[in-house]
């Protein structure tokens, strides 16, 4: 007898669904838009080695299949999970390939598993290799690296047998307060937009219908807007009009969407009351009729668990995700029940079909049914490139803030003792972030032993920790404004920890519970949201006390969030940021400091003054706001700014014309109508590393009301002392694109400015109009 069409690989895959899903019985397609089960609990490590766990036969058995297995290979103090008892890199695919064999055995139709694991900045499992925070990626505005870093990530996720990666891109940073905001890119649509392609061109590969085998399906969060909850409060209510949901939220998964994102994730919160899970003009309206995507949505972990208190019963629940158009469950208990909705009348079976059958896609686009098993078959990945990139990634991430134009870099200055102080100087766990394993020893380095490596031989490298990271403790003041107070040069490193202990509380979700104060000295990450952004009382304590010796002072500051900065001026000779910097970012500090490589990063991020002024993001709408009686309404520091240790000076913006009819903006024009040059100079004595941003700022016309900028270009270059360049930038339907009255993208008449410069505050312009396209002649209108 000939096989069926659906094991033939040179059938397309949309007949290879058709005809598989024709064999499924009801249960056998429930048990494929089902990720019910948490990974760790598929298995126990023996010690003969790791076996399967009777709940995960059950689980199989329950649906005839299994759609997904999410983590199977996640390592953390909420799964549980150590060194001890989880999977490390020699047994991710023999692990994988038990459980990819058991369900391929054991069921009727042998329809593989999806193994999905989280990738938010390296594999989150045991020997999986960390990359810095989003946040810190962001501040490289270096998409490219990015690309090379995910595509890495991706080829390590595959040789441990997994198939899906889950990744934030689609957030941004809009409240500071919010304890996610390590995971998002920065603040800005546009910046996030590029970084989300990289992500999907990295980890997807070339596009197409398959996905390669060093490859991996990518799954982007959050879909959409969870990064406008009120007050910076996670998973919590937004307020977001139709204008600002898609000009500001859903740019980077349009973006992402294009650029063929294998699926995205629904977020928890709600849009216009309604739960993006169960939003059907979201996630069937926008996302399926407007753009056309045809991939997969998965739930937040037991998001549809969520809609039982909208609809009283969970059968409903799962019925109405579904309607809505989320295809793939995570952990909740109403999809195993869909077979009932069926049954009862509350969702065709049609709809079921479509969602099982973007599950399947996405199983022969991997090529599961040809290739189920890992071992043999995937190459080895580049564990060693990948450290390597995470470190560059690091060092073009520091951002320097501050600066007295004299004291860095450290060497050439009489530094024979150098005072490295403060909660964050000797500790690698507090400049990982949050979604991490548990990391061996040994690997990678604090900002203090990068120091100890970098400093010239001679060099006198004392350490304090001053004051512990939260709270009032400042038994070790003392000793610490000694060591200043004896030193060349102080080094105070300052800021946050989204570090994960044993002992921290967690919601059903993963999320870090806060009852009273803060757990495990958290300050960030996943449930971790602040009130008030300025550095705790301790740390406070301690920078004015070391400011206060007269020793020159560098401030670093390891985080994940912008904290609010007090006016530094005459007191600190430099400030730099450091977003969680990854287990190499100490290394990659050391170098920054002590001149080894340039500081090159630029904000993603408004910095502000303090969370009384938030809304501080750059590209408000344009009201003419003067600011507050008792402080300014703008930024400490704002988007795109970055100091270098040689200066770079700036011409005015040419474009290559003056005026551009709307109509040569649209989708078929093979060149730019227009483009801008600007020129500049390095007039400094060291090699710069420039980030030439172009902001576009709508005087005139338009038919809603313009914001006060908004980024859309940029580009990186390399100016040798005295050398000089010129930058060309399109400007194109991209650039000046806005939102219509009419819900598309388009490029309204009217008068731009085009700005270039340095930072979002340092830019000089050039006026371009656009024009209404010409009416018909005289004799046609006759």
């Amino acid at each position: 007898m000939s096989e069926p069409l659906f094991r033939d690989p040179e059938m397309p895959i949309a007949d290879r669904v058709r005809d598989l899903l024709s064999r499924m019985t009801l249960t056998e397609k429930v048990g494929q838009v089902n990720q019910r089960m948490y990974g760790w609990d598929a298995y126990e490590r023996t010690p003969s080695g790791h076996r399967l766990t009777d709940a995960f036969r059950a689980e199989v058995a329950a649906g005839d299949g299994m759609g997904a297995l999410y983590g199977l290979q996640r390592a953390d103090p909420w799964s549980g999970v150590t060194a001890e008892t989880g999977i490390g890199a020699a047994d991710g695919a023999r692990v994988s390939d038990a459980v990819q064999r058991y369900v391929v055995e054991n069921t009727r139709l042998g329809v593989p598993v999806l193994l999905v694991e989280e990738m938010p900045h390296g594999l989150q499992a045991l020997d999986g290799t960390l990359l810095p925070v989003n946040l810190a990626v962001g501040a490289t505005w270096d998409p490219e690296l990015y690309e090379e870093a995910a595509a890495l990530g991706a080829a390590q996720l595959r040789a441990r047998g997994g198939h899906v990666a889950l990744v934030s891109a689609l957030d941004l940073v809009r409240d500071p307060r919010w304890g996610r905001a390590e995971e998002c890119f920065g603040e800005d649509p546009y910046l996030s937009a590029r970084f989300t392609e990289a992500l999907v061109r990295g980890v997807q590969g070339p596009p197409g219908d398959r996905i390669g085998p060093d490859r991996a399906a990518v799954v982007l969060k959050h879909f959409a807007g969870q990064g406008a909850t009120v007050g910076g409060r996670n998973s919590a209510a937004t307020e977001l009009g139709a204008r600002e949901l898609h000009e500001i939220h859903l740019v980077a998964a349009l973006a992402g969407v294009r650029a063929g994102a294998a699926g995205l994730m629904a977020a928890y919160n709600e849009f216009d009351g309604v739960p993006c899970a169960a939003n059907r003009g979201l996630l069937t309206g926008i996302l399926r009729e407007r753009w056309g995507f045809e991939g997969l949505v998965m739930a937040d972990g037991l998001a549809v668990d969520r809609l039982v208190r909208m609809t009283g019963d969970p059968v409903a629940a799962g019925a109405l995700a579904l309607g809505a158009g989320t295809d793939l469950s995570l952990w909740d208990d109403c999809y195993p029940r869909l077979a009932e909705a069926v049954r009862r009348g509350l969702v065709e079976e049609t709809v079921l079909d479509r969602a099982a059958g973007r599950v399947l896609a996405l199983k022969f686009r991997l090529g599961l049914f040809e290739r189920p098993y890992t071992t043999g078959r995937v190459p080895e990945p580049d564990t060693a490139r990948m450290e390597r990139v995470s470190e560059r990634l690091a060092r073009a991430s520091v951002t320097l803030l501050e600066h007295d134009g004299a004291t860095l870099p450290l060497t050439g200055r009489r530094t024979g003792t150098v005072a490295v102080i403060g909660p964050n100087a000797d500790s690698v766990p507090r400049q990982i972030g949050d979604y991490t394993a548990p990391q061996r020893p040994g690997t990678g380095g604090s900002v203090l032993a990068g120091i100890r490596a970098a400093a010239p031989e001679g060099t006198e490298v004392s350490h304090a920790r001053g004051c512990g990271l939260v709270g009032g403790d400042v038994a070790d003041l003392p000793a610490a404004v000694a060591l200043a107070a004896a030193a060349d040069v102080a080094v105070l490193v300052l800021g946050g920890s989204s570090a994960r202990e044993p002992d921290t509380r967690f919601d059903a979700n993963g999320a870090a519970v806060v009852a009273s104060g803060n757990p495990a000295e958290m300050t960030c990450g996943e449930g971790i949201d602040l009130a008030e952004l300025s550095l705790p009382e301790g740390q406070s304590a301690l920078l004015d006390a070391v400011t206060a010796t007269g020793t020159p002072v560098v401030v670093v500051l390891v985080q994940g969030r912008p904290h609010a900065l007090a006016d530094l001026t005459g007191r600190a000779a430099a400030v730099l940021s450091a977003w969680y910097p990854g287990p190499w970012g100490g290394r990659a500090v050391a170098d920054v400091l002590f001149g080894a490589a340039e500081p090159q990063g630029r904000l993603p991020v408004s910095v502000p003054r303090s969370a009384a002024q938030l809304p501080v993001f750059y590209n408000g709408k344009d009201h003419g706001y003067r600011g507050y009686v008792d402080q300014p309404a703008t930024a400490r520091h704002p988007f795109g700014h970055g100091l270098a240790y040689t200066t770079v000076a700036y011409e005015a913006p040419r474009l290559s014309v003056p005026s551009v009819p709307a109509d040569h903006f649209g989708p078929a024009a093979a060149v730019p109508p227009a483009s801008c040059t600007v020129r500049l100079v390095n007039t400094g004595g060291r090699t710069a590393r420039e980030t030439v941003q172009l902001y576009v700022r709508r005087v005139a016309g338009g038919t809603s009301w313009p914001r006060v900028r908004e980024l859309r270009g940029f580009a990186r270059v390399e100016l040798a002392p005295g050398e000089s360049t010129e930058v060309v930038l399109p400007v194109d339907a991209r650039t000046l694109a806005s939102f219509t009255q009419e819900g598309e993208w388009a490029v309204e008449p009217g008068e731009f400015a085009i700005g270039t410069g340095p930072s979002s505050h340092r830019t000089q312009e050039a006026r371009l109009t656009v024009t209404s396209p010409p009416g018909p002649r005289s004799a046609d209108r006759r």
